[in-house]
C-alpha cells in the first residue's frame, strides 16, 4: 500500500475526466451531425468513464487517512457521469428507446431533463475544481486535512447552488413576465428656467390642484408648487378635492381628481397625472418640463417660426431625388412646439420670393443642399435688416449661402472639419474623425444653459464646415463665437481625415451669434449660424447638449434669453455602450469578476493557513 507522502494527487484523472466532457461538448455543440460527431462523443464518454475507473482504482489503493477524500471525489465523478447519461437520455438514447424524440413523446420529461443535466453537471464540476485545488495544496502533507477539503467541497456546492438558483429565478420571472423597478424614485424639483418664467409673470396666474387628501401623487405635486410659489406673488395656488368641489372642477374643465389646471385670464392648460403613483411615476420625474411647457402656453404669447423649404432643407419631409437621405428635423419641430411655438413652412409658394411674413418670430434655414433664389435671399436680407431673426445651419456639401452669410460678417470655406484626437466613434472608420464633440462655450446669452452645464452638456457636430469672419468686418455687426471646436480640429481640405500641410488646425467656430444693434425703440437684428445642420437633426437632438443648444438659440433669437436655464428631470437615462464596451462588460462580468473573487478567496485562504497554529494531526486529518 502507498504511503501518504508518495500517494500524490489525482489531478491527471480529473484532467482526463474534464477532457472527456469537453470532447462530448464539442461533438454535440460544434460538430452537431455526422459520423465525426458520434465518434468524438463516444471517445469523450469513454475517456470520462475510464477516468472514473482510474479514480476507483486510486481510491482502493489510497491510505486509510486519504480514502474518505478519494470517495468524495469519486462521488463527484459519478454525479458528472449521471448528468452525461441524462443528457443522452434526453437526446439520442431516448429517441432510440421510444422511437421518436423525447421532446415529442414526453415533452414534460424532456423539459425536466433539459434543466436537470446542466444543474447536476455544475454541481459536479465546481466542487470538483475546489476539492482538487485543496488536495493539490496538501500533496506533500503526511496527513491530509479532512476539514479543509470538506470546506472546499461545501463552498463549491454553495457556488453551484447559487448559480442554479439564479438561473431558475430568472427563468421563472421570464415565464411569469414579471419585472420590478428597483430604481430610486424622486419627483422633479422646479428648475431655473421655470423659476425665471414665474418671476417674469406680469399678470396673476392661478394653479388649481385637484387631488383627494392623503394621495401620494397629490402630495408630490403640491410640494412642487409650494417650492415654486415664493418666486412670484402673482402665482396663486389652490388645492381642491374634485369630489367635494365638483362645480369648481366643471368650471375649469376637470371631471376627476388627479389633474392640475394652470389658468391666466381666459387661457388655461390642464395637466393630467392620475391618482396611481406607479402610473404617474414617469410624469412626476419630468414634472418640471411638463409644467414649464404649460406655463409657456398660458403666460407667453404664441410665437411663429418659419422653416424655409424647397432647396433640400432638413425641414422638407421628402428628400431631394438623387441625393442621400439625411436626418430630418422632426424632433426639433417637436421641441419648438413644446416651447409654445407654431412651426410653419416658408417657400416661394408661401411668399418667400417677395417678403418674410410680418408675424415671423424668426426664420430658420436648416441645411439646404441647393442655393436659394436671389429673390428669396433678398427677402431674407431685408427681413434681417429691419430687425428680423435668422437661424442658419450649413451642410458641408450643401449650398454655400454666401449671399446670406456675407451681410452677417461670415463666410463658409466649404471645407469639412475633422479631428484625429477627439471625436465620436460611430463606424470605426476613418470618417469618424468628422464627428466632432465639444464643450467649449462662451458666456454669450445664446448658450446660457450650456455654459452652466459645462462638460455635462457637450455638443455633437457630425460633419461641420469651416466658418470664419469676413475681412474687413461688416460695420455695425458684432460676432460672438458661442461654441468652438476642440483646439486640435483641422480643416480637412483633401478629405483624408488626416492633418496635412496647409490644413489649418485651431479651435474653429462651430456656432456664431450675430447681432446688429438698432436705434432706440426698434428691435436689434440677430442671427445664429451653425456650422453643421446635423447638430439639430433627428437622433443627435436626443443628446442633452444639442437639445439645450436648440432651446437657448430659440430663446435668444426670440428675445427671451432671460428665461434660459436648466430644466430639472429625475427621469432615468439609459446607459448606452458601444459594441466594444458591451463585449468588455460581458467578459468582465462573466469571467473577470468570478476569477477575481476566486483569486481573493485563494489568497486569503492561503494566508490564513500559513498563520494558523500547527497542531498535531489526528488520524484521518480531522481537527
Amino acid at each position: 500500500m502507498s504511503t501518504p507522502a508518495s500517494f500524490g494527487t489525482g489531478l491527471a484523472a480529473t484532467g482526463a475526466f474534464v477532457a472527456g466532457l469537453v470532447a462530448v461538448f464539442i461533438a454535440e455543440r460544434v460538430l452537431g451531425a455526422g459520423s465525426g460527431r458520434v465518434a468524438l462523443a463516444a471517445l469523450g464518454v469513454g475517456v470520462a468513464v475510464a477516468a472514473t475507473a482510474w479514480r476507483v482504482v486510486r481510491m482502493l489503493a489510497a491510505p486509510v487517512a486519504r480514502r474518505t477524500l478519494e470517495r468524495w471525489v469519486l462521488t463527484l465523478y459519478g454525479l458528472g457521469l449521471l448528468a452525461l447519461a441524462l443528457y443522452f437520455v434526453r437526446g439520442d438514447v431516448g429517441t432510440a428507446l421510444v422511437g421518436e424524440p423525447l421532446s415529442r413523446s414526453s415533452p414534460r420529461l424532456s423539459g425536466v431533463l433539459s434543466v436537470l443535466f446542466p444543474a447536476l453537471l455544475l454541481c459536479a464540476l465546481v466542487p470538483l475544481a475546489m476539492v482538487e485545488a485543496a488536495l493539490v495544496a496538501m500533496a506533500r502533507a503526511p496527513v491530509p486535512e479532512t476539514g479543509r477539503v470538506r470546506s472546499a467541497l461545501f463552498s463549491g456546492l454553495g457556488v453551484a447552488f447559487a448559480v442554479v438558483f439564479a438561473f431558475a429565478a430568472t427563468y421563472v420571472a421570464t415565464e411569469a413576465d414579471a419585472s420590478w423597478d428597483l430604481s430610486y424614485f424622486r419627483t422633479a424639483k422646479p428648475g431655473e428656467a421655470t423659476r425665471k418664467l414665474v418671476r417674469g409673470l406680469n399678470e396673476p396666474l392661478q394653479v388649481t390642484v385637484f387631488f383627494p387628501p392623503a394621495n401620494e401623487v397629490g402630495e408630490a405635486v403640491r410640494q412642487y408648487f409650494r417650492d415654486l410659489s415664493p418666486e412670484s406673488p402673482r402665482l396663486g395656488l389652490e388645492v381642491l378635492d374634485q369630489a367635494v368641489e365638483p362645480a369648481r372642477g366643471k368650471a375649469l374643465g376637470v371631471s376627476n381628481n388627479g389633474s392640475v389646471v394652470l389658468a391666466r385670464g381666459d387661457r388655461k392648460e390642464i395637466l393630467t397625472l392620475g391618482l396611481d403613483p406607479e402610473r404617474a411615476r414617469g410624469q412626476l420625474q419630468r414634472l418640471d418640463a411638463e409644467v414649464q411647457r404649460r406655463l409657456l402656453a398660458v403666460a407667453k404669447p404664441r410665437r411663429i417660426v418659419y422653416l424655409t423649404g424647397g432647396h433640400g432643407e432638413r425641414a422638407d419631409t421628402r428628400p431631394v431625388p438623387g441625393e442621400a437621405v439625411r436626418p430630418s428635423v422632426a424632433q426639433l419641430k417637436e421641441l419648438l412646439r413644446a416651447q409654445n411655438v407654431d412651426v410653419r413652412t416658408l417657400t416661394v409658394a408661401e411668399g418667400l420670393g417677395t417678403e418674410v411674413p410680418r408675424d415671423a418670430s424668426l426664420v430658420a434655414v436648416l441645411g439646404p443642399t441647393h442655393a436659394l433664389l436671389p429673390e428669396e435671399v433678398a427677402a431674407l436680407r431685408e427681413y434681417w435688416e429691419r430687425g428680423g431673426r435668422l437661424w442658419i445651419a450649413l451642410e458641408p456639401d450643401g449650398a454655400g449661402l454666401e449671399p446670406l452669410l456675407r451681410p452677417l460678417g461670415l463666410r463658409s470655406l466649404r471645407v469639412p472639419l475633422a479631428n484625429d484626437r477627439v471625436f465620436f466613434r460611430a463606424t470605426r472608420q476613418q470618417s469618424d474623425r468628422g464627428n466632432l464633440g465639444t464643450a467649449n462655450f462662451s458666456s454669450h446669452p445664446s448658450v446660457t444653459s450650456l455654459s452652466a452645464l459645462g462638460s455635462q452638456g457637450a455638443v455633437a457636430f457630425l460633419g461641420a464646415v469651416a466658418l470664419e469672419p469676413v475681412t474687413p468686418p461688416v460695420p455695425g455687426v458684432m460676432l460672438d463665437t458661442s461654441v468652438r471646436a476642440h483646439p486640435e480640429t483641422f480643416a480637412d481640405a483633401n478629405g483624408d481625415f488626416e492633418p496635412g500641410p496647409g490644413e489649418v488646425t485651431k479651435a474653429w467656430p462651430l456656432v456664431v451669434a450675430v447681432e446688429r444693434p438698432a436705434p432706440e425703440g426698434k428691435p436689434a437684428s440677430r442671427a445664429v449660424v451653425m456650422a453643421d445642420a446635423d447638430a439639430v437633426g433627428d437622433g443627435i437632438l436626443g443628446n442633452v447638449g444639442n437639445a439645450y443648444l436648440a432651446v437657448d438659440t430659440l430663446r435668444w433669437l426670440s428675445g427671451e434669453e432671460a428665461l434660459s436655464g436648466v430644466t430639472t428631470s429625475e427621469e432615468d437615462v439609459p446607459i448606452q455602450h458601444t459594441r466594444s464596451q458591451d463585449v468588455a462588460w460581458f467578459y468582465a462580468t462573466v469571467f473577470g469578476v468570478p476569477v477575481a473573487v476566486l483569486a481573493v478567496g485563494f489568497f486569503v485562504t492561503r494566508r490564513r493557513g500559513r498563520r494558523a497554529p500547527r497542531s498535531a494531526a489526528v488520524a484521518g486529518g480531522a481537527r
